[in-house]
């Protein structure tokens, strides 16, 4: 009946990772949604600003991503925001941005992105890297590893 199959669609998003990502550029977007197709992972994207909030709260995400070079979204509102209510905080954070930007990575660090690394890095490693916040939990704290453009 209707019960059981809402119950197994339900039983069925409870065994899957969800990843909120907070990234409006197609081409990283793409490039997340490639590497994590597999079906334990759940992604749920966040359009709008308030959408981060709302959809951390809604979907209980065990890692949030965000690209803090994005012009849409603000990222570094989103964090003090995430940071602010004691129901997100402990929400690891994986950050990407452009390996130049020192201020913006300093800035990330110090509102509590669990790992930022650079575009590229992202890019080639980003199952790695999601995997690996997923299996440290929040006892990560602030790794930042700051790589240049190996290419």
């Amino acid at each position: 009946m209707n019960t059981t199959e809402h119950q197994t669609d339900k039983t069925d998003r409870i065994d899957k990772k969800t990843i909120l990502v907070a990234v409006t550029d197609l081409f990283f977007y793409t490039k997340v949604r490639d590497a994590l197709r597999q079906p334990e992972y759940q992604l749920e994207k966040a359009r709008t600003q308030q959408d981060i909030v709302d959809k951390a709260v809604s979907a209980g995400p065990g890692v949030i991503i965000f690209n803090m070079n994005d012009l849409t979204l603000d990222a570094f509102r989103a964090l003090e925001q995430l940071k602010a209510d004691p129901r997100l905080k402990n929400i690891p954070t994986l950050a990407f941005a452009n390996h130049e930007e020192v201020d913006t990575w300093n800035r990330a660090k110090a509102l509590g992105v669990t790992k930022v690394v650079s575009r590229n890095e992202f890019s080639a490693r980003t199952r790695e890297l999601v995997e690996e916040l997923f299996t440290s939990g929040t006892r990560l704290t602030s790794n930042v590893s700051l790589l240049t453009d190996s290419r």
